[in-house]
């Protein structure tokens, strides 16, 4: 069980609610979302009780189906567990409760009877094959999960002290000196290597084998693309999750679907984009057709990126069509000497600390009537009714053409101006050059 800072919130939740709601922590599989639910019930509760959707026996999932004899399900639940409840001192956990749609419908009566607290675990729960028969409790609460983030990575190596640093760095806007950088900045490239998954997390830990986390990593995928197999057999999701690294690296001011699924345009695969959303494994950035403060009401649904929502994964799905034998391809990453492009390696992990830290994904283009040359913005953030930009560079930053132009023709709208790239802290002129280590600040 490595630290996570949802935990925290977990604990706030049972204070606040009181029983009166229940929480479901929605996530992408395999983020921890039962591990952390099952370390909050045993040293949060008296009791608890985990049912496992996916390996439930049918006489637990049709104890659900009728909730008139609250009591009868109860019995039979501490029969079955072998546990016993007691009154506001334990919790019951419906893990992939998107496997049984009917105990998510009992929440209602559940958290109305008041006996007991309630916490759901699940993935791909907005998909509507899971939710078409049923109401939706308006007892439940959502939250978000998301692969460990940097700071929770660094707990889980031992390093407990650099989080504090960073964030004075940040505060302060001071240059820390171009040898600590470098040490910082390989220390973040490990971190996008592994990634936050927790197993390839353990795995790094237990073996410091760049290979065996590689292995780790593939299996999630695989699973993933299992999961896309069950809610859309034609296998167009697998296809476009699989092309993400690639319409990436192309650079293009879109994701090209015609690329991907011939004969398809992206306004015809907005169901597709939304599923791959829900399941919580890809971001999505929109274009904002007039970047503001509501920026969510003026984006474009057929202009987007697609992002992983794990960096780590990410990596492995780059060179997917390779078989790791070797560690060399990680050894060239981390020491920053693999001769590829990488900033789309990193927009991705600018892309994941922005939305996990609750930030909408946003992104703008345009053509410069003068010159005819295109200009695009990687990010734009919404702070005070202003906007902050945000260009992101894998390597040199001599020039940022882009952002000077974005902040030519938003000159009034905007706050601040941030460049993410991979030298020392520094401000030239308005702009604030930020090291990459530093985006989970902003």
């Amino acid at each position: 069980m490595f630290k996570r800072k949802i935990y925290d919130k977990l604990v706030q939740w049972k204070k606040e609610s009181d029983g009166r709601t229940a929480l479901l922590i929605e996530g992408a599989r395999r983020i921890g979302k039962s591990t952390v639910a099952e370390e909050f019930a045993k040293k949060e509760y008296k009791s608890y009780i985990l049912i496992d959707f996916s390996i439930a026996s049918k006489n637990v999932r049709e104890l659900f189906d009728d909730v008139s004899d609250l009591d009868y399900i109860f019995l039979q639940l501490q029969l079955q567990y072998k546990t016993d409840l007691y009154d506001r001192q334990s919790l019951i956990i419906f893990d992939e409760v998107q496997l049984c749609p009917s105990a998510r419908q009992a929440i209602k009566s559940l958290v109305k009877d008041h006996r007991y607290d309630y916490l759901e675990t699940g993935s791909l729960i907005s998909i509507k094959r899971n939710v078409k028969d049923i109401l939706i409790p308006s007892e439940e609460r959502k939250i978000s999960m998301f692969p460990m983030d940097y700071e929770e990575f660094l707990w889980a190596v031992g390093d407990s002290a650099t989080v504090s640093l960073l964030r004075k760095v940040f505060t302060d806007k001071k240059a820390l000196g171009e040898q600590m950088n470098r040490k910082l900045l390989r220390d973040f490239r490990l971190y996008m290597l592994v990634g936050g998954m927790p197993q390839a997390v353990n795995e790094y830990i237990q073996t410091n084998n760049f290979r065996k986390v590689d292995m780790v990593k593939r299996d999630i995928l695989s699973l993933y693309e299992d999961d896309f197999k069950k809610i859309d057999p034609t296998g167009k999701i697998s296809l476009l999750f699989d092309a993400i690294p690639a319409q990436l690296n192309k650079n293009a001011s879109r994701y090209q679907v015609s690329s991907v699924l011939e004969h398809e345009r992206a306004d015809g695969i907005l169901e597709l984009i939304a599923q791959m959303q829900d399941s919580r494994t890809v971001l999505v950035a929109y274009h904002a057709n007039d970047p503001g403060a509501g920026m969510a009401n003026s984006r474009d649904l057929t202009r987007f990126k697609l992002f992983l929502a794990d960096t780590g994964l990410f990596v492995t799905l780059m060179f997917k069509d390779r078989d790791f034998t070797e560690n060399i391809i990680y050894d060239k990453l981390l020491n920053d000497k693999l001769s590829a492009n990488l900033g789309y390696l990193y927009e991705n992990i600018v892309a994941q600390t922005l939305a996990a830290n609750g930030h909408g994904l946003f992104y703008y283009t345009f053509l410069n009537d003068v010159t005819r040359h295109n200009y695009e913005v990687d990010f734009i953030l919404a702070e005070k009714n202003k906007i902050c930009p945000i260009e992101v560079k894998s390597s040199g930053y001599k020039t940022h053409a882009s952002l000077d132009a974005f902040s030519e023709k938003f000159s009034d709208r905007i706050l601040w101006k941030y460049l993410v790239y991979t030298k020392d802290f520094q401000k030239e002129r308005d702009i604030f050059c930020l090291p990459v280590y530093l985006t989970p600040f902003l």
